[in-house]
């Protein structure tokens, strides 16, 4: 059966995608490079999820992305096999990629955080001149902030800050006692605010609840399959997309399927990119001139340069003689703390850093039995800063031509590391991180003088989660760029409404096309630019245009 667009990737663009081209009357189609699991086989459950992380380990197979500690509360299966899906970096310069290949992609593992974006970071470029402003502003983006904010039920609460706009929000989830405590503290002592987290409460009830309303499928997939015209293709690896001779229109997509190893093709007169942001920058690569007639032609020179992460670094600490909180205070995306960004806000305010950084926290969320706590009677919680790192054409992605995936599809190979910027940033990071805990009456200490913990010290002393230095970019999964987004095409890889300049019915909607990274984590504005993107490409269509 024809179809109207293709959409590649089924995570959290992917599902807004498919909804908002099937609710303006389009037949869709989702591929998805991994297979179409049951809500109970993603969730899965334990003992059997340990069972499976430990076979996993002991093969090597999940070795790289086992370093962050997500990896250690999901299911081992909502990560991909190193083995089967190699990448090269620099000897001397990792970069931890964490991927999910399945239908939901890395929504079933997302963290859930919920913020926008203010024009601090959409202008960024204008406000201290480093690199380019984006060529949108909150104005453009804010109705489907909105839109999505309501749609998926997030709390949060509405804190008048100009640096961290306000949204449309369920209430929040009550602080700690010793939230409560953190905060009064730091705003006596320091001026700074502490807020309510932004975000998904924790799916309770398991596979019987059906899915999390942070995944795809209990979002946008859901909703879109629910229209009736939209088909998702599951276990389809895609190769890259075909372009007329003229390499100005996507004609179709080229994939392997993931079983059978057999190449297929799909045509539609729209294409949209929601794989991921380096699974995405790898397509245009592959679909590139630089590698077949008639392909892709980038005339800003950027397309696989500029890629990003945010850099984080996190610290655990003790409060002493604080109340013990009501019931068992979950750990979430909406039960925990944010000191938002403070630093940089002013035109002419000299730090040694350009841009900011906020801290994510939480206290008394998530202590062990009391018999495994060292003392008793004081609170334990943990600071984990994320800031913003500079666009750079050095951190880049290319195609690596001595590699294969096990579908005989080229590899990618990541060249990407902190600059001088992200290295003072850190530094001013941990001082901040200090004075909070100080403030407070607290004291930072590793987490094995705070828990004991006999079997798992020797991995937490070796984990680079909880090393002093920042871990490597691709860690803190919120990679950036490599397909920048301009207001002309000799800046960018695609126009303000994510259509590649030579190619306007191809979209790029996912992390690939930000052309800077703000601090705030960045998949609620992912979301909101692909409902952009897309409700303009289907009138386009309509009209008979793109």
């Amino acid at each position: 059966m024809p179809v109207d667009a293709i959409v590649v990737g089924s995570g959290a663009t992917g599902g807004v995608a498919a909804m908002v081209l099937a609710e303006a009357g389009l037949e869709v189609l989702v591929l998805e490079a991994g297979p179409d699991l049951s809500v109970g086989r993603a969730l899965g459950s334990e003992p059997l999820n340990t069972l499976r992380r430990l076979g996993k380990l002991t093969s090597g197979a999940q070795r790289r992305q086992a370093s962050h500690p997500g990896y250690w509360k999901a299911n081992p299966e909502l990560f991909v096999d190193e083995g089967e899906n190699p990448y090269g970096t620099p000897v001397d310069r990792p970069f931890l990629w964490t991927r999910g290949r399945q239908v939901g992609g890395k929504s079933l593992t997302w963290g859930g955080i919920t913020l926008r974006l203010s024009d601090l970071e959409f202008k960024a470029g204008e406000h201290d001149g480093h690199g380019p402003s984006w060529p949108l502003s909150h104005a453009d983006l804010a109705p489907y902030y909105t839109r999505l904010e309501r749609l998926l039920a997030v709390r949060g609460d509405r804190d008048g800050l100009p640096q961290l706009p306000d949204g449309d929000y369920d209430s929040p989830l009550p602080f700690t006692p010793a939230e409560t405590h953190l905060r009064t503290s730091i705003d006596r002592e320091l001026g700074l605010p502490l807020i309510h987290s932004r975000g998904f409460a924790l799916h309770r009830g398991g596979s019987r609840a059906g899915w999390p309303a942070s995944s795809s499928q209990g979002g946008c997939l859901g909703r879109a399959l629910a229209s009736g015209r939209v088909t998702v293709r599951s276990n389809a690896v895609v190769s890259h997309v075909e372009l007329d001779r003229s390499g100005c229109r996507a004609e179709a997509v080229v994939y392997v399927d993931r079983l059978s190893r057999e190449r297929q093709r799909e045509a539609a007169p729209l294409v949209v990119l929601c794989a991921s942001t380096i699974e995405s920058v790898r397509l245009l690569l592959a679909s590139s001139e630089d590698q077949r007639v008639g392909g892709l032609v980038d005339p800003s020179g950027r397309l696989g340069h500029h890629l990003m992460d945010h850099i984080s670094s996190s610290r655990f600490f003790r409060l002493p003689d604080q109340p013990a909180p009501a019931g068992a205070p979950e750990l979430s995306g909406a039960g925990s703390v944010f000191v938002p960004n403070t630093v940089n806000l002013k035109r002419g305010e000299r730090l040694p850093f350009l841009r900011g950084y906020g801290l994510w926290g939480a206290v008394q969320r998530f202590d062990p039995p009391g018999m495994l706590k060292r003392r008793q009677g004081e609170a334990v919680g943990f600071l984990i800063g994320h800031g913003e790192m500079l666009s750079a054409r050095g951190n880049h992605v290319r195609l690596d031509a001595s590699g294969t995936d096990a579908w005989g599809l080229p590899t990618v190979h990541i060249d990407c590391a902190w600059g001088a910027n992200e290295r003072r940033m850190v530094e001013h990071m941990h001082r901040r991180m200090a004075d909070v805990v100080a403030a407070s009456g607290g004291e930072i200490r590793p987490l094995e003088d705070l828990f004991l913990m006999p079997l798992i010290e020797p991995l937490l002393r070796r984990s680079v989660a909880l090393a002093p230095e920042a871990p490597p970019p691709g860690y803190y999964i919120h990679e950036l760029g490599g397909a920048p987004m301009a207001a002309l095409e000799s800046e960018g890889v695609v126009d303000p409404w994510n259509r590649c300049w030579r190619a306007p019915n191809l979209l790029v909607v996912d992390g690939a096309c930000w052309p800077s990274a703000g601090w705030q984590s960045p998949t609620l504005t992912e979301m909101a630019i692909t409902w952009r993107a897309c409700e303009r490409a289907a009138e386009d269509l309509r009209r008979g245009g793109l």
